[in-house]
Protein backbone atom coordinates (compact mmCIF):
# COMPACT_ATOMS: atom_id res chain seq x y z
CA UNK A 1 0.00 0.00 0.00
CA UNK A 2 1.09 3.53 -0.52
CA UNK A 3 2.18 5.27 2.71
CA UNK A 4 2.12 8.74 1.13
CA UNK A 5 -1.57 8.67 0.66
CA UNK A 6 -3.21 9.21 4.20
CA UNK A 7 -0.93 12.65 4.39
CA UNK A 8 -2.07 13.66 0.89
CA UNK A 9 -5.52 12.79 1.93
CA UNK A 10 -5.19 14.83 5.33
CA UNK A 11 -3.37 17.59 3.35
CA UNK A 12 -6.73 17.41 0.72
CA UNK A 13 -8.90 17.87 3.74
CA UNK A 14 -7.32 20.74 5.53
CA UNK A 15 -6.75 22.39 2.45
CA UNK A 16 -10.58 22.60 1.32
CA UNK A 17 -11.08 25.49 4.12
CA UNK A 18 -8.34 27.20 3.06
CA UNK A 19 -9.31 26.88 -0.83
CA UNK A 20 -12.83 28.13 0.09
CA UNK A 21 -12.13 31.10 2.46
CA UNK A 22 -9.61 32.14 -0.43
CA UNK A 23 -12.72 31.96 -2.38
CA UNK A 24 -15.17 33.68 -0.69
CA UNK A 25 -15.22 36.83 1.02
CA UNK A 26 -18.06 36.13 3.13
CA UNK A 27 -16.40 33.21 4.92
CA UNK A 28 -13.92 35.22 6.12
CA UNK A 29 -16.25 37.53 7.33
CA UNK A 30 -18.42 34.82 9.16
CA UNK A 31 -15.43 32.82 10.40
CA UNK A 32 -14.15 36.29 12.26
CA UNK A 33 -17.17 36.64 14.02
CA UNK A 34 -17.35 32.94 15.17
CA UNK A 35 -13.71 33.70 16.53
CA UNK A 36 -15.07 37.04 18.64
CA UNK A 37 -17.60 35.32 19.84
CA UNK A 38 -16.06 32.27 21.29
CA UNK A 39 -13.35 34.89 22.78
CA UNK A 40 -15.60 37.44 24.19
CA UNK A 41 -17.19 34.13 25.79
CA UNK A 42 -20.63 34.95 24.01
CA UNK A 43 -20.31 31.39 22.73
CA UNK A 44 -19.61 27.93 23.49
CA UNK A 45 -16.42 26.33 22.02
CA UNK A 46 -18.76 23.16 20.88
CA UNK A 47 -21.43 25.15 19.55
CA UNK A 48 -18.89 27.28 17.52
CA UNK A 49 -16.94 24.46 15.69
CA UNK A 50 -20.94 23.19 14.38
CA UNK A 51 -21.32 26.60 13.50
CA UNK A 52 -18.64 27.08 11.55
CA UNK A 53 -18.74 24.05 10.01
CA UNK A 54 -22.39 24.55 9.19
CA UNK A 55 -20.85 27.77 7.22
CA UNK A 56 -18.85 26.05 5.20
CA UNK A 57 -21.15 23.53 3.95
CA UNK A 58 -23.13 26.60 2.94
CA UNK A 59 -20.52 28.27 1.29
CA UNK A 60 -19.54 25.52 -0.08
CA UNK A 61 -22.94 24.71 -2.07
CA UNK A 62 -23.26 28.30 -3.21
CA UNK A 63 -22.19 29.16 -6.51
CA UNK A 64 -18.70 31.42 -6.57
CA UNK A 65 -18.17 34.44 -9.00
CA UNK A 66 -15.66 33.93 -11.63
CA UNK A 67 -12.69 36.17 -11.47
CA UNK A 68 -10.39 37.02 -13.66
CA UNK A 69 -6.64 37.71 -12.53
CA UNK A 70 -4.93 39.78 -15.07
CA UNK A 71 -1.44 40.10 -14.34
CA UNK A 72 0.35 43.94 -14.69
CA UNK A 73 3.60 42.32 -16.38
CA UNK A 74 1.77 40.18 -18.56
CA UNK A 75 1.66 40.79 -22.65
CA UNK A 76 -1.59 42.00 -24.23
CA UNK A 77 -3.25 39.28 -26.44
CA UNK A 78 -2.07 39.41 -30.19
CA UNK A 79 -4.20 39.28 -32.87
CA UNK A 80 -3.23 36.84 -35.83
CA UNK A 81 -2.78 38.79 -39.33
CA UNK A 82 -4.82 37.54 -42.03
CA UNK A 83 -2.70 35.12 -43.89
CA UNK A 84 -2.00 35.80 -47.09
CA UNK A 85 -1.97 34.10 -50.45
CA UNK A 86 1.68 32.13 -50.23
CA UNK A 87 3.56 32.38 -54.22
CA UNK A 88 3.64 28.52 -53.86
CA UNK A 89 -0.57 29.02 -53.54
CA UNK A 90 -1.04 30.66 -56.39
CA UNK A 91 -1.06 28.59 -59.57
CA UNK A 92 -3.67 26.04 -56.93
CA UNK A 93 -5.94 29.21 -56.87
CA UNK A 94 -6.30 30.44 -60.23
CA UNK A 95 -6.83 26.86 -61.25
CA UNK A 96 -9.83 26.45 -58.86
CA UNK A 97 -11.84 29.32 -60.63
CA UNK A 98 -14.18 28.55 -62.50
CA UNK A 99 -13.60 31.77 -65.04
CA UNK A 100 -11.25 31.69 -67.46
CA UNK A 101 -8.26 33.42 -65.28
CA UNK A 102 -4.45 34.64 -66.03
CA UNK A 103 -1.48 35.67 -63.52
CA UNK A 104 0.13 38.00 -64.88
CA UNK A 105 3.69 39.43 -63.81
CA UNK A 106 5.68 42.98 -64.22
CA UNK A 107 5.85 43.31 -67.94
CA UNK A 108 2.46 42.19 -68.18
CA UNK A 109 3.40 38.45 -69.35
CA UNK A 110 1.56 35.38 -68.72
CA UNK A 111 2.95 33.66 -65.37
CA UNK A 112 -0.24 31.37 -64.99
CA UNK A 113 -3.01 29.69 -66.53
CA UNK A 114 -6.20 27.84 -65.73
CA UNK A 115 -7.79 24.97 -67.61
CA UNK A 116 -10.56 27.07 -68.40
CA UNK A 117 -8.25 30.14 -70.28
CA UNK A 118 -5.92 27.10 -71.99
CA UNK A 119 -9.16 25.73 -73.44
CA UNK A 120 -10.65 28.83 -74.67
CA UNK A 121 -7.54 30.82 -75.15
CA UNK A 122 -4.89 28.10 -76.51
CA UNK A 123 -2.41 31.16 -77.73
CA UNK A 124 -2.27 32.69 -74.20
CA UNK A 125 0.98 30.64 -73.03
CA UNK A 126 2.91 31.27 -70.08
CA UNK A 127 5.58 33.50 -70.85
CA UNK A 128 4.01 35.64 -73.78
CA UNK A 129 2.58 38.99 -73.44
CA UNK A 130 -0.97 39.22 -73.04
CA UNK A 131 -1.48 42.65 -74.66
CA UNK A 132 0.42 41.34 -77.54
CA UNK A 133 -1.54 38.65 -77.86
CA UNK A 134 -4.99 40.14 -77.40
CA UNK A 135 -4.60 43.32 -79.55
CA UNK A 136 -7.25 45.31 -77.99
CA UNK A 137 -7.25 48.70 -76.95
CA UNK A 138 -9.30 48.38 -73.67
CA UNK A 139 -7.51 45.06 -72.69
CA UNK A 140 -3.60 47.14 -72.92
CA UNK A 141 -5.35 50.80 -71.28
CA UNK A 142 -6.71 48.32 -68.36
CA UNK A 143 -3.23 46.43 -67.98
CA UNK A 144 -1.32 49.46 -68.10
CA UNK A 145 -3.69 51.27 -65.76
CA UNK A 146 -3.91 48.50 -63.20
CA UNK A 147 -0.12 48.59 -63.08
CA UNK A 148 0.59 51.64 -63.22
CA UNK A 149 -1.89 52.78 -60.22
CA UNK A 150 -2.87 49.60 -58.58
CA UNK A 151 -6.51 50.06 -59.11
CA UNK A 152 -8.76 47.38 -60.56
CA UNK A 153 -9.88 48.23 -64.02
CA UNK A 154 -12.84 46.54 -65.92
CA UNK A 155 -14.07 46.67 -69.31
CA UNK A 156 -16.81 44.49 -71.63
CA UNK A 157 -14.73 42.50 -74.65
CA UNK A 158 -16.72 42.05 -78.11
CA UNK A 159 -15.15 39.49 -80.72
CA UNK A 160 -16.44 38.59 -83.51
CA UNK A 161 -13.59 36.18 -84.82
CA UNK A 162 -13.65 32.51 -85.22
CA UNK A 163 -17.27 33.50 -83.20
CA UNK A 164 -19.16 36.67 -81.63
CA UNK A 165 -18.60 36.54 -78.19
CA UNK A 166 -18.99 38.88 -74.81
CA UNK A 167 -16.73 39.01 -72.17
CA UNK A 168 -16.60 41.37 -68.86
CA UNK A 169 -12.91 41.58 -68.21
CA UNK A 170 -11.29 42.07 -65.03
CA UNK A 171 -7.95 43.23 -64.40
CA UNK A 172 -7.00 43.48 -60.38
CA UNK A 173 -3.90 43.99 -58.96
CA UNK A 174 -2.24 41.28 -56.78
CA UNK A 175 -1.50 42.62 -53.32
CA UNK A 176 1.11 41.28 -50.58
CA UNK A 177 0.00 42.66 -47.22
CA UNK A 178 3.63 43.40 -46.22
CA UNK A 179 4.84 45.38 -49.47
CA UNK A 180 3.50 48.55 -51.09
CA UNK A 181 2.22 47.82 -54.36
CA UNK A 182 4.41 51.00 -55.87
CA UNK A 183 7.77 50.22 -54.38
CA UNK A 184 7.22 46.72 -54.78
CA UNK A 185 9.34 45.02 -57.95
CA UNK A 186 7.46 41.60 -58.62
CA UNK A 187 4.14 42.82 -59.16
CA UNK A 188 1.29 41.09 -60.47
CA UNK A 189 -2.34 41.34 -62.01
CA UNK A 190 -4.56 38.87 -61.60
CA UNK A 191 -6.98 38.54 -64.96
CA UNK A 192 -10.16 37.00 -65.23
CA UNK A 193 -13.08 36.67 -68.08
CA UNK A 194 -16.81 36.61 -67.39
CA UNK A 195 -18.72 35.19 -70.75
CA UNK A 196 -21.83 37.24 -71.12
CA UNK A 197 -22.37 35.71 -74.78
CA UNK A 198 -25.29 33.46 -73.53
CA UNK A 199 -26.94 36.80 -71.30
CA UNK A 200 -26.37 38.82 -74.92
CA UNK A 201 -28.16 36.30 -76.67
CA UNK A 202 -30.90 36.00 -74.40
CA UNK A 203 -31.55 39.79 -74.96
CA UNK A 204 -31.20 39.84 -78.55
CA UNK A 205 -33.74 36.85 -78.73
CA UNK A 206 -36.22 38.71 -76.34
CA UNK A 207 -35.63 41.83 -78.27
CA UNK A 208 -36.44 40.08 -81.38
CA UNK A 209 -39.50 38.66 -80.15
CA UNK A 210 -40.98 41.64 -78.68
CA UNK A 211 -40.77 43.49 -82.13
CA UNK A 212 -41.69 40.44 -84.03
CA UNK A 213 -45.05 39.87 -82.09
CA UNK A 214 -45.65 44.04 -81.69
CA UNK A 215 -45.39 43.82 -85.57
CA UNK A 216 -47.58 40.56 -86.46
CA UNK A 217 -50.20 42.06 -83.92
CA UNK A 218 -50.14 45.97 -85.43
CA UNK A 219 -51.07 44.60 -88.97
CA UNK A 220 -54.42 43.40 -88.49
CA UNK A 221 -54.94 46.26 -85.81
CA UNK A 222 -54.02 48.91 -88.26
CA UNK A 223 -56.63 47.22 -90.77
CA UNK A 224 -59.12 47.03 -87.82
CA UNK A 225 -59.01 50.39 -87.08
CA UNK A 226 -58.88 51.84 -90.73
CA UNK A 227 -62.15 49.58 -91.56
CA UNK A 228 -64.35 50.79 -88.36
CA UNK A 229 -63.08 54.10 -89.31
CA UNK A 230 -63.97 53.96 -93.19
CA UNK A 231 -67.59 52.40 -91.33
CA UNK A 232 -68.43 55.08 -89.29
CA UNK A 233 -67.49 57.58 -91.74
CA UNK A 234 -67.91 57.51 -95.62
CA UNK A 235 -69.30 53.82 -95.71
CA UNK A 236 -71.80 54.66 -92.63
CA UNK A 237 -74.65 54.28 -95.18
CA UNK A 238 -73.27 51.80 -97.93
CA UNK A 239 -75.05 48.29 -96.88
CA UNK A 240 -72.74 46.28 -98.96
CA UNK A 241 -69.59 48.11 -98.45
CA UNK A 242 -70.44 46.99 -94.45
CA UNK A 243 -70.57 43.35 -95.26
CA UNK A 244 -67.26 43.33 -97.44
CA UNK A 245 -65.26 45.27 -94.62
CA UNK A 246 -66.99 43.63 -91.60
CA UNK A 247 -65.86 40.15 -93.08
CA UNK A 248 -62.14 41.20 -93.63
CA UNK A 249 -62.03 42.60 -90.27
CA UNK A 250 -63.30 38.88 -88.70
CA UNK A 251 -60.89 37.77 -90.85
CA UNK A 252 -57.90 40.04 -89.42
CA UNK A 253 -60.01 39.35 -85.77
CA UNK A 254 -59.06 35.79 -85.66
CA UNK A 255 -55.68 36.36 -87.19
CA UNK A 256 -54.93 38.40 -83.83
CA UNK A 257 -56.77 35.69 -82.06
CA UNK A 258 -54.60 32.98 -83.43
CA UNK A 259 -51.42 34.51 -82.55
CA UNK A 260 -52.14 35.49 -78.38
CA UNK A 261 -53.11 31.84 -78.28
CA UNK A 262 -49.78 30.39 -79.77
CA UNK A 263 -48.49 33.27 -77.50
CA UNK A 264 -50.12 31.97 -74.63
CA UNK A 265 -49.17 28.11 -75.25
CA UNK A 266 -45.76 29.07 -76.14
CA UNK A 267 -45.68 31.09 -72.75
CA UNK A 268 -47.31 27.74 -70.82
CA UNK A 269 -44.95 25.52 -72.60
CA UNK A 270 -41.66 27.60 -71.30
CA UNK A 271 -43.21 27.76 -67.73
CA UNK A 272 -43.24 23.95 -67.07
CA UNK A 273 -40.47 23.02 -69.24
CA UNK A 274 -38.34 21.81 -66.73
CA UNK A 275 -41.06 19.60 -65.18
CA UNK A 276 -40.66 16.21 -67.57
CA UNK A 277 -44.49 14.41 -67.86
CA UNK A 278 -45.80 11.44 -66.19
CA UNK A 279 -48.67 10.57 -68.32
CA UNK A 280 -48.88 7.57 -70.66
CA UNK A 281 -50.42 7.90 -73.96
CA UNK A 282 -51.31 5.32 -76.93
CA UNK A 283 -49.11 7.16 -79.32
CA UNK A 284 -50.88 5.32 -81.99
CA UNK A 285 -54.17 5.98 -81.04
CA UNK A 286 -53.85 9.82 -80.69
CA UNK A 287 -52.21 9.95 -84.60
CA UNK A 288 -55.38 8.10 -85.47
CA UNK A 289 -57.35 10.98 -83.64
CA UNK A 290 -54.97 13.84 -85.41
CA UNK A 291 -55.97 12.60 -88.45
CA UNK A 292 -59.57 12.70 -88.04
CA UNK A 293 -59.38 15.83 -87.01
CA UNK A 294 -57.87 17.30 -89.63
CA UNK A 295 -60.17 15.44 -93.04
CA UNK A 296 -61.84 18.83 -93.20
CA UNK A 297 -58.59 20.35 -94.48
CA UNK A 298 -57.25 17.54 -96.46
CA UNK A 299 -60.00 16.88 -98.44
CA UNK A 300 -59.75 20.74 -98.99
CA UNK A 301 -56.51 21.10 -100.29
CA UNK A 302 -57.31 17.85 -102.47
CA UNK A 303 -54.35 15.47 -100.28
CA UNK A 304 -54.96 11.97 -98.49
CA UNK A 305 -52.69 11.65 -95.01
CA UNK A 306 -51.54 8.07 -95.23
CA UNK A 307 -51.00 6.57 -91.82
CA UNK A 308 -48.26 3.78 -91.03
CA UNK A 309 -48.91 2.25 -87.38
CA UNK A 310 -48.66 -0.66 -86.10
CA UNK A 311 -51.89 -1.97 -84.70
CA UNK A 312 -51.22 -2.57 -81.17
CA UNK A 313 -51.13 0.34 -79.11
CA UNK A 314 -47.68 1.97 -78.78
CA UNK A 315 -47.58 3.41 -75.11
CA UNK A 316 -45.00 6.62 -74.17
CA UNK A 317 -44.99 8.62 -71.39
CA UNK A 318 -45.68 12.35 -72.20
CA UNK A 319 -48.36 15.09 -72.04
CA UNK A 320 -51.97 13.80 -74.10
CA UNK A 321 -52.62 17.34 -74.96
CA UNK A 322 -49.39 19.15 -76.06
CA UNK A 323 -48.61 16.01 -77.90
CA UNK A 324 -51.13 16.10 -79.89
CA UNK A 325 -50.97 19.83 -80.55
CA UNK A 326 -47.25 18.50 -81.60
CA UNK A 327 -48.62 16.02 -84.42
CA UNK A 328 -51.85 18.25 -85.42
CA UNK A 329 -49.25 21.00 -86.24
CA UNK A 330 -46.69 18.99 -88.13
CA UNK A 331 -49.57 17.44 -90.26
CA UNK A 332 -51.50 20.62 -90.71
CA UNK A 333 -48.26 22.32 -91.84
CA UNK A 334 -47.50 19.27 -94.07
CA UNK A 335 -50.66 19.73 -95.48
CA UNK A 336 -51.03 23.71 -96.25
CA UNK A 337 -47.33 23.55 -97.52
CA UNK A 338 -47.18 20.15 -99.42
CA UNK A 339 -50.59 20.11 -100.91
CA UNK A 340 -48.89 19.70 -104.48
CA UNK A 341 -47.76 16.00 -103.33
CA UNK A 342 -51.12 14.97 -103.19
CA UNK A 343 -50.22 12.54 -100.22
CA UNK A 344 -48.72 13.39 -96.88
CA UNK A 345 -47.25 10.26 -94.93
CA UNK A 346 -47.44 9.73 -90.98
CA UNK A 347 -45.05 6.32 -90.08
CA UNK A 348 -44.88 5.15 -86.16
CA UNK A 349 -41.53 2.98 -85.92
CA UNK A 350 -39.40 1.58 -82.93
CA UNK A 351 -35.57 2.63 -82.81
CA UNK A 352 -32.49 1.93 -80.75
CA UNK A 353 -30.54 5.22 -80.28
CA UNK A 354 -29.51 5.62 -76.46
CA UNK A 355 -32.78 7.26 -74.73
CA UNK A 356 -34.55 7.41 -77.45
CA UNK A 357 -37.29 4.49 -78.62
CA UNK A 358 -40.22 5.77 -81.14
CA UNK A 359 -40.02 7.87 -83.96
CA UNK A 360 -42.90 9.73 -86.01
CA UNK A 361 -41.89 11.03 -89.32
CA UNK A 362 -44.33 13.19 -91.48
CA UNK A 363 -43.38 13.67 -95.10
CA UNK A 364 -45.00 15.89 -97.71
CA UNK A 365 -43.94 15.63 -101.05
CA UNK A 366 -44.45 19.62 -102.32
CA UNK A 367 -41.89 22.01 -103.28
CA UNK A 368 -39.10 21.52 -100.34
CA UNK A 369 -37.34 24.79 -99.06
CA UNK A 370 -33.93 25.48 -99.78
CA UNK A 371 -31.30 23.96 -97.34
CA UNK A 372 -30.42 27.40 -95.56
CA UNK A 373 -33.84 27.80 -94.63
CA UNK A 374 -33.76 24.69 -92.65
CA UNK A 375 -31.61 25.33 -89.11
CA UNK A 376 -33.98 28.32 -88.95
CA UNK A 377 -37.47 26.81 -89.12
CA UNK A 378 -38.13 26.37 -85.62
CA UNK A 379 -36.97 29.87 -84.73
CA UNK A 380 -40.40 32.19 -83.68
CA UNK A 381 -41.88 34.56 -86.31
CA UNK A 382 -39.39 33.02 -88.90
CA UNK A 383 -40.84 32.79 -92.34
CA UNK A 384 -39.46 31.54 -95.67
CA UNK A 385 -42.43 33.46 -97.45
CA UNK A 386 -44.06 35.44 -95.18
CA UNK A 387 -47.14 36.71 -97.17
CA UNK A 388 -47.55 32.93 -98.26
CA UNK A 389 -47.89 32.44 -94.78
CA UNK A 390 -50.38 34.82 -93.50
CA UNK A 391 -52.49 33.64 -96.88
CA UNK A 392 -52.58 30.17 -95.27
CA UNK A 393 -53.57 31.49 -91.99
CA UNK A 394 -49.86 30.77 -90.38
CA UNK A 395 -48.65 32.63 -87.16
CA UNK A 396 -44.84 31.52 -87.04
CA UNK A 397 -45.11 30.14 -84.08
CA UNK A 398 -45.73 26.52 -84.74
CA UNK A 399 -42.86 24.71 -85.32
CA UNK A 400 -41.43 26.70 -82.27
CA UNK A 401 -43.79 25.50 -80.06
CA UNK A 402 -43.51 22.38 -81.50
CA UNK A 403 -39.72 22.24 -80.61
CA UNK A 404 -40.39 23.41 -77.07
CA UNK A 405 -42.98 20.88 -76.28
CA UNK A 406 -40.65 17.86 -77.48
CA UNK A 407 -37.53 19.40 -75.23
CA UNK A 408 -39.94 18.49 -72.63
CA UNK A 409 -40.71 15.36 -73.09
CA UNK A 410 -37.02 14.73 -73.52
CA UNK A 411 -36.91 14.21 -77.40
CA UNK A 412 -35.80 15.53 -80.61
CA UNK A 413 -36.74 16.41 -83.76
CA UNK A 414 -34.91 16.74 -87.09
CA UNK A 415 -36.18 18.60 -90.00
CA UNK A 416 -34.99 17.44 -93.71
CA UNK A 417 -35.52 18.97 -96.57
CA UNK A 418 -34.41 19.56 -100.47
CA UNK A 419 -36.20 21.49 -103.43
CA UNK A 420 -38.21 19.80 -105.18
CA UNK A 421 -37.98 16.98 -102.96
CA UNK A 422 -40.46 18.06 -100.14
CA UNK A 423 -40.00 17.83 -96.28
CA UNK A 424 -39.44 15.62 -93.83
CA UNK A 425 -40.07 15.89 -90.13
CA UNK A 426 -39.08 13.52 -87.29
CA UNK A 427 -39.91 13.60 -84.03
CA UNK A 428 -38.36 11.29 -81.64
CA UNK A 429 -39.41 10.49 -78.02
CA UNK A 430 -38.10 8.22 -75.19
Amino acid sequence: MDETAPTDQATGAAAIPARLAAQSPLLLGLAGLVVAFVVLGGLRVDLAVIGYGLVLCLVAVLPQPVRTITRIDAAPPVLSAPTAVQPDMLPAFVEALGDPALVLDGRGAVEHRNGAAARQYPNLQPGRVLTLVMRNPEMVAAVEASMRTGETRSFELHETLPSETWNRIVVAPLRRPERDWFSDEDRQLLVTFQSLTELKRVDALRSDFVANASHELRTPLASLIGFIDTLLGPAAGDAAAREKFLGIMRTQADRMSRLVDDLLSLSRIEMHQHVRPTGSVDLAGLLREVREGLQTQARAADLDVILKLPEAPVMVVGDRSQLYEVFENLIDNAIKYGATGKTVEVTLSEIDRPGLRHMVSVVDHGPGVEPEHVPRMTERFYRIDAEASRKKKGTGLGLAIVKHIIQRHRGQMSIRSQPGEGLRVDVLLP
